[in-house]
């Protein structure tokens, strides 16, 4: 999707990573400043993935419109671009009532991809596609990621080696090009025009330890809200583990219980673990966008002060 024309309305942005109190916030800062949420999340498209994915409550959805969570079915192919097409329709329809679009999630390539574009030109490549996946089968996703680091270090930081989808992507730019997909986006970056002429981006962060104590937290409230039982209601529907969206964290550590590779207690672990591995690989993206303004989650007056000032300035 190309940068058909810059909005000039205001945009807000909030983002931060998992568990911190995104959500929490974003109500609050919704109701003070007159706005509708965009969720930006890779997860919350999917319908019937609610426990796993921390997704707002019905009563939170109620108290402030919300877009883009519950868009398309679990075995849909959603990406960054059908994001960008959905976000832009529902930030404009939120200018068109008088509104200010709060935008907020985790999922750093959503967002990069909607201010500043989608990377274009590199394009499908099926029979090395065809022979990677042949290769994932045969020799498995731990080896492939140890050679996704030898020719793009980058890449093979920001992926994880469960995410197949976007590991079998990067090598496969990487085969067809001679170009490490870090260098593609690198490019991109140097190129980039905004899409948005009044934007404000915050970032929210904490103590560490704060932050990996909520993930555990979370991850205790999710095992205890009744994941199992979704993961369960989930293949009964017909879904299939494999597919990309169940092998998302939660969702693919539920599966491997329910396929008795691990006990409760090890699955209740690794997915903290993971959880916190995310968590840092979510740091590491955002730390790349210089237009990111950082403030304490419990700065709750700081930020609203600089949003009243932004807001100020808007009007």
């Amino acid at each position: 999707m190309s940068q058909s024309r810059t909005i000039d309305a205001p945009v807000l942005v909030l983002v931060g990573p998992t568990a911190i109190g995104k959500t929490e916030l974003s109500l609050l800062l919704a109701e003070q400043f007159n706005c509708e949420i965009v969720s930006v999340d890779s997860m919350q498209v999917y319908r019937f993935m609610d426990i796993g994915t921390a997704k707002v409550s019905i009563e939170e959805r109620a108290r402030i419109p919300h877009h883009l969570i519950d868009v398309v079915e679990p075995d849909a192919e959603y990406d960054a671009a059908c994001f960008v097409r959905d976000a832009v329709r529902a930030i404009e329809d939120i200018h068109g009532r008088g509104r200010v679009p709060l935008l907020t999630g985790g999922t750093g390539l959503y967002l990069r991809a909607l201010i500043d574009g989608l990377s274009a030109g590199i394009g499908q490549f099926p029979e090395i596609r065809e022979q990677l996946q042949q290769r994932l089968v045969l020799i498995g996703a731990d080896r492939l990621h140890e050679e996704l680091s030898l020719c793009d270090r980058c890449s093979a930081e920001r992926i994880n080696v469960n995410d197949t989808h976007r590991l079998l992507r990067a090598l496969e730019i990487y085969q067809a090009t001679g170009k490490p997909w870090s260098e593609h986006i690198a490019l991109h970056q140097q190129q980039k025009t905004s899409r948005f002429s009044n934007i404000l981006q915050i970032g929210l962060t904490c103590d560490r330890k704060l932050l990996y104590r909520r993930i555990d937290m979370r991850t205790s409230l999710m095992l205890g809200s009744g994941l199992e039982q979704e993961v369960k209601g989930l293949i009964v529907r017909g879904y299939s583990p494999q597919l990309k969206s169940m092998q998302a964290i939660g969702y693919r550590h539920m599966s491997s219980y329910l396929n008795k590779v691990w006990d409760m207690d090890e699955t209740a672990r690794l997915l903290a673990r993971d959880t916190r591995r995310y968590a840092k690989r979510q740091y590491t993206w955002f730390a790349a966008n210089p237009a990111l303004e950082w403030f304490e989650v419990q700065d709750y007056q700081g930020i609203v002060k600089r949003i009243s000032g932004w807001i100020g300035r808007s009007s």
